[in-house]
């Protein structure tokens, strides 16, 4: 029989085994988690519209003087008198020269909003980069090693989870901010300092259990797996096993996780700002809703870009987690258009 026939289907007798040595192993290509993802969400127009929107936030934010210099919006924290209404001294709407409006001061309200999204991207990422961080190194520990280990970081985790987080958090933040500006006061002798860094560090600490109680589990499977055993007969050593055979196995469910925790951050970081604990030195999405509270009913753009700025944000990160979660965890797949 001919190598052509078994490919076309042709010639081979009934009951009879194909000599598959006459097969080219590359022609089934083999595809990575991430190529499969990649494949699941191109079937997936919401998740693309939302990627989209994301990296198109991101472009604005990095750019954002560079931006508002292209649009003719002026600096965020200028103060244009002549842009407040002439009789009462309140806020214009959009006009020509304010897109969105003005605030009370006379502020932009497009100029801010576009510098508000950098404070909330830059402090989402680090924050869910912190917080990632801890929980992976804690889950692999407490999973891997187990015992002891195990049973201080779970009772750790669950001391953290039995807190009110926006309380823990609205306290941990005034602590730090006691002081006043930048250079005094802080937490950890200084090391996180009033404003952004306070911020950061207080969303890491109350976030970062959650991955550690994924990784723990997910961990707690793969160290009895045969690759692991064989590591072990090989004489490799706990850390080696830890960061060079089971991390990399771990990197879809982080990669996962990390994407649905960013929008809770944006989200976390708009809460303490509007409770005045949070970012109050820059453009902050949740500070500009708490100044347009008192004068919604007269200056409601004020309120509405910054809002509608925020939830378009958290809806499309949430849209590119939940995809991500469906293409990379076959227990929880759903099919999508094209799969």
């Amino acid at each position: 029989m001919e190598a052509g026939d078994l490919r076309e289907g042709r010639g081979a007798p009934v009951g009879a085994s194909p000599d598959l040595t006459d097969i080219d192993p590359t022609a089934i290509p083999a595809r990575s988690p991430w190529r499969l993802l990649w494949s699941r969400l191109r079937g997936d127009r919401l998740a693309l519209a939302g990627l989209g929107f994301v990296v198109l936030l991101v472009a604005v934010a990095a750019l954002a003087p560079v931006v508002t210099s292209v649009i003719g919006a002026p600096d965020p924290s200028a103060r244009d008198a002549d842009a407040l209404d002439p009789v009462f001294s309140t806020p214009t709407g959009p006009s020509a020269e304010h897109w969105f409006g003005v605030d009370q001061s006379g502020r932009d309200v497009l100029s801010r909003t576009i510098f508000g999204a950098r404070v909330s991207l830059i402090v989402a990422f680090a924050a869910t980069a912190l917080a990632s961080l801890a929980g992976v190194v804690a889950g692999l520990l407490a999973g891997y090693f187990r015992g002891w280990t195990d049973v201080l970081i779970s009772r750790g985790v669950d001391v953290v989870l039995a807190i009110p987080y926006l309380l823990l958090a609205i306290g941990l933040a005034s602590a730090c901010t006691v002081g006043g500006t930048a250079g005094e006061g802080g937490c950890l002798g200084g090391l996180v300092q009033p404003g952004m860094g306070v911020v950061i560090f207080v969303i890491a600490f109350t976030s970062w259990t959650f991955m550690a109680r994924i990784v723990r589990g997910q961990v707690l499977s793969l160290r009895e797996k045969e690759f692991v055993e064989a590591a072990r007969a090989t004489g490799a050593s706990s850390s080696r096993i830890l960061f060079r055979e089971l991390l990399p196995n771990l990197a879809a469910p982080i990669a996962v996780y990390a994407t649905i925790l960013i929008p809770q951050a944006i989200l976390y970081e708009a809460a303490l700002s509007y409770l005045g604990v949070g970012v109050t030195d820059q453009p902050s999405w949740g500070q500009m809703i708490a100044d347009a509270t008192p004068v919604f009913s007269d200056a409601w753009w004020y309120m509405l870009f910054p809002g509608l700025a925020l939830l378009g944000t958290v809806l499309a990160f949430n849209l590119v987690g939940d995809a991500m979660q469906d293409a990379l965890n076959p227990k929880a797949r759903r099919p999508m258009k094209g799969s």
